[in-house]
């Protein structure tokens, strides 16, 4: 079992891995879902963190569709990401139509070849989960950000299961997140079977994307999935 944690600053970082978190997913821009952090921050946060380090590399939040300009940001982020060490991306691309966006999703591999790659829940924005996951089987993608197509992924449960189900056997893991709390993880757990967490307001004070990190309420929460 895995917990991975959101962070948006430094301070977020030192919290997180004091709580226990196995993975940081670091970002800015939390309340419009995640974006690319600064160059200092993923430098700060590759040297603070005893844990991997994952960095959104989303450059806007108006689409998870790119133009070419759109495109040789993100190149440049993940050379970016790589030369200061962090372990992996969190990336995501769709065409206008839903569908995931193969053209684009190959150059951003490409640029991320030895980085770990994380599909971000533009996965949940796709017209057809079965058909991005079959989309995504083909590309070397190791996780799927996703909260099964609903605001939250105790929503979108017999979801989540079913795409647990369809990734055994592949390389594709299933991160769950959006809609988590303490009390709700063992049943989650049990209906889903999902070995990876994703935790974002729901380890921060008040439930607020502005909140800070609880560091026991990391600790109580890597407890329960690990029991």
């Amino acid at each position: 079992m895995l917990l991975e944690v959101i962070a948006t600053c430094a301070d977020d970082i030192v919290k997180a891995n004091s709580g226990g978190a196995d993975r940081i997913e670091l970002v800015t821009g939390l309340q419009e879902g995640g974006m690319s952090p600064s160059l200092g921050l993923l430098e700060a946060a590759v040297n603070l963190s005893a844990v991997p380090v994952n960095v959104m590399i989303r450059p806007h939040s108006r689409s998870f569709h790119y133009d070419p300009d759109d495109l040789r940001i993100m190149i440049k982020d993940i050379g970016a990401v790589r030369r200061a060490g962090a372990a992996g991306i969190v990336i995501g691309a769709l065409q206008e139509n839903g569908r995931v966006d193969k053209d684009t999703l190959k150059r951003l591999l490409e640029a991320a070849e030895g980085l770990s790659v994380t599909f971000h829940r533009a996965f949940d924005e796709t017209r057809d989960l079965d058909e991005a996951l079959d989309d995504l089987l083909a590309f070397p993608v190791d996780r799927i950000l996703t909260s099964g197509g609903k605001p939250s992924v105790l929503q979108a449960m017999d979801t989540i299961g079913r795409l647990v189900k369809r990734t055994q056997g592949t390389r594709l893991r299933i991160l769950a997140g959006s809609g988590l709390t303490i009390e709700s993880l063992p049943e989650f757990i049990m209906k889903t079977e999902v070995k990876e967490f994703h935790f974002g307001r729901g380890v921060r004070a008040g439930m607020l994307a502005t909140g800070q990190i609880d560091p026991e309420l990391v600790r109580r929460i890597k407890q329960s999935i690990g029991q």
